[in-house]
């Protein structure tokens, strides 16, 4: 029996584990005790990430559609047919015809050369990431108002933190091992506020929940930016020496209204002030929200950062803004510039000079227009314009949030597909590549709080199955880009010459204490944990939110609010536990008691109309309906209706159209006769 420490690569809080072999095969899994992010605990999907490699419906040769079905073939084949079809469509249609759209589950190496296979040798900016579950993030507000976009501080640091608010987030289905560190830093003295439409486990430790009306995050923390002001809580050196806009923010906050606010959201004042003496109090004070927030758009995302600004937390050595990643390398892949407006580093792609350093770097001319959205090529936005789409380790079909994707896909001549396992998406897929599985592989991801770490390789790969960086690389190469890349180290040597902050990240660095965490430079190869320890010349910028109530009175028609929950319950639909038996089991338990999906309602409102949990109901929108079951639970908001997770017929339906439907949607319930 061997064991090998490695790094956890199912969700982006980054665990170190141990993977225990024999035979060739991994056969159990346990958790590091001094790693630093999870320190001897690990969730349910780390305990059991070991059967995802082992599953008998992975994916063990390349398929190749012929007469409308897919068949095995040769690696040459399937690789040459790959190279002919790209050069046929980018001669016959120019290069911004193909799209390249990847998860972000993808390592730090594969993603750096599909992006510069995009980039440098078929020449177009359209790459995105995470079209599924991340419909929206906070990259360019971060960027607008810190710099960059990411975590200011460690995981670890949560521990000490006076007070931590947690938005949007249940922790403990999402990032279970964060929920297990705040409820331990709550229980151990620390005051925790949550902020959310979900009742869940962390709610039921806070000091102040305040489950609010959906869409009126941005109205709260407004309203708790007012109270701090009014009671002369400001870090009034970080905000005059470090802050810019504050003139134009405290104009918008003076037009707050506390007793407005609280009737909007549907909250107590008293709670809102006192939530927000709590934060503006604490000597550090932790903020950690969802990057796929959705219901309280990007104010509510400059709202809060305008908080951490107006406290000063983003310097503090135990405070700070945690934007949470559920994927385990969605940091990683926005740092290597696989975005359509962004190149590595994060240097716009319509700036020219950024544009200049990066052909310098890779001696190669590259181009100038931003490139289309993952929504631009799946939401019908990118029709006639798209002719081939690769997706590496990307199910955007099985992820139900394009409803649209299947139909985008089927007018493509080239799909190209890169993945473990057949997903729903091989259905329209031209070409399917299989690839390594964790522990198959030695490559890097970047977790959350931005610590870079090696997964190490603990078995082989299956025969011929090769990663995915090296079949990005022999496309390239045929291609005609003089690329030698002789393994992943090599390509890191080269990221780090690309993205500055990333400049002392070699492997031999990164095998020191679990990875080093960015920035992470020549001159400072022991990286910090403090994003802005160092940057004594760091300048953040406020953004003024505008006061704005909603409507008072809601449709009498329509008279609930339907949020779509892409987070909750996402990791049912996550393509590898569905091949984890335990996992699988786990997740899907909910599904016992209603096998056609659900809807969350709460007790009152389902009284009011009669409705019994479990009970067959239709839910009524402007633009359309859908038929579901009712899940009757406190757990959501009187007012509310909750869709955890949901199938495309159910959106459109609700929606109206194939479009992907908003986060928030005026409806109705009513009974279905029996």
């Amino acid at each position: 029996m061997a064991h090998q420490l490695t790094t956890c690569t199912f969700c982006g809080v980054g665990c170190g584990l141990y993977l225990e072999t024999k035979g060739g095969h991994v056969v159990g899994a346990y958790p590091s005790v001094s790693h630093p992010s999870n320190a001897g605990r690990i969730c349910v999907r780390g305990w059991h990430v070991h059967e995802v490699a082992s599953s008998p419906d992975r994916l063990r040769a390349p398929l190749l559609r012929k007469n409308g079905s897919l068949v095995p073939v040769t690696w040459g084949e399937a690789l040459a047919f790959v190279v002919e079809r790209l050069t046929h469509i980018r001669q016959k249609y120019g290069p911004d015809a193909i799209a390249f759209l990847s998860s972000p589950r993808c390592s730090n190496e594969e993603i750096y050369l599909l992006q510069k296979l995009a980039r440098a040798v078929i020449g177009t900016n359209n790459v995105d990431h995470g079209a599924g579950v991340y419909r929206h993030n906070s990259i360019e507000l971060l960027i607008e108002m810190m710099g960059v976009p990411a975590a200011t501080n460690s995981i670890a640091s949560l521990d000490e933190s006076e007070v931590i608010l947690v938005d949007g987030l249940d922790l403990a289905r999402q990032l279970p091992t964060i929920g297990g560190r705040v409820i331990r830093a709550k229980l151990n003295g620390a005051r925790l506020i949550v902020v959310g439409e979900r009742r869940h486990r962390v709610a039921d430790h806070a000091d102040y929940f305040l489950q609010l009306r959906p869409g009126t995050e941005a109205l709260l923390y407004g309203a708790m930016a007012k109270v701090i002001v009014d009671r002369g809580l400001i870090d009034r050196a970080f905000v005059k020496s470090r802050c810019s806009g504050y003139p134009e923010f405290l104009a918008r906050v003076r037009d707050y209204d506390l007793l407005a606010v609280a009737q909007a959201c549907g909250l107590d004042p008293a709670e809102i002030e006192g939530a927000a003496l709590t934060f503006g109090r604490a000597g550090s004070a932790s903020l950690l929200y969802s990057t796929v927030q959705t219901t309280g758009g990007e104010n509510a995302v400059r709202a809060a950062v305008n908080l951490a600004l107006l406290t000063g937390n983003l310097m503090k050595e135990s405070g700070g803004l945690y934007p949470l990643a559920e994927h385990n390398n969605l940091q990683g892949v926005c740092d290597m510039g696989f975005m359509p407006g962004r190149f590595p580093a994060y240097r716009k792609v319509c700036d020219e000079q950024a544009r200049l350093e990066v052909e310098r770097l890779w001696r190669a001319p590259l181009p100038v227009k931003p490139g289309l959205s993952a929504g631009d090529v799946l939401d019908h936005r990118g029709h006639g314009l798209v002719r081939a789409v690769w997706l590496c380790r990307y199910d955007p079909v099985g992820t139900a949030s394009f409803g649209a994707a299947p139909d985008s896909l089927q007018q493509c001549e080239l799909v190209i597909m890169q993945h473990i396992f057949p997903t729903e998406t091989a259905r329209f897929a031209h070409v399917v590549i299989p690839t390594t599985a964790f522990g198959e592989e030695r490559v890097t991801f970047t977790s959350t709080d931005r610590r870079i770490q090696i997964a190490e390789q603990a078995i082989d790969p299956p025969p011929g199955i090769a990663p995915a960086w090296q079949q990005v690389l022999e496309v390239a190469r045929s291609l005609g880009a003089d690329w030698r890349y002789e393994n992943a180290a090599a390509i890191m040597e080269e990221i780090g010459s690309v993205v500055p902050f990333y400049g002392g990240a070699s492997y031999e660095n990164l095998l020191r204490n679990y990875g080093r965490v960015w920035p992470c430079t020549k001159d400072r190869p022991l990286g910090t944990s403090r994003l802005f320890a160092t940057a004594s010349s760091a300048r953040f910028h406020f953004a003024p939110v505008a006061f704005s109530l909603p409507e008072s009175q809601p449709d009498p028609d329509f008279p609930l609010t339907l949020v779509f929950g892409h987070s909750n319950y996402y990791w049912n639909q996550n393509v590898l536990i569905q091949h984890s038996e335990t996992l699988r089991r786990e997740y899907r338990i909910l599904l016992l008691d209603y096998p056609s999906g659900f809807v969350e309602l709460n007790p009152e409102d389902a009284k009011k109309l009669s409705i019994r949990d479990g009970e067959t109901i239709r839910l009524c929108a402007p633009g359309g309906s859908a038929q579901t079951a009712a899940r009757v639970t406190p757990e959501v908001r009187r007012g509310a209706v909750f869709v955890p997770y949901f199938v495309p017929e159910v959106q459109q339906q609700v929606g109206g159209s194939t479009e992907a439907a908003p986060a928030l949607l005026p409806v109705r319930v009513e009974r279905v006769a029996s």
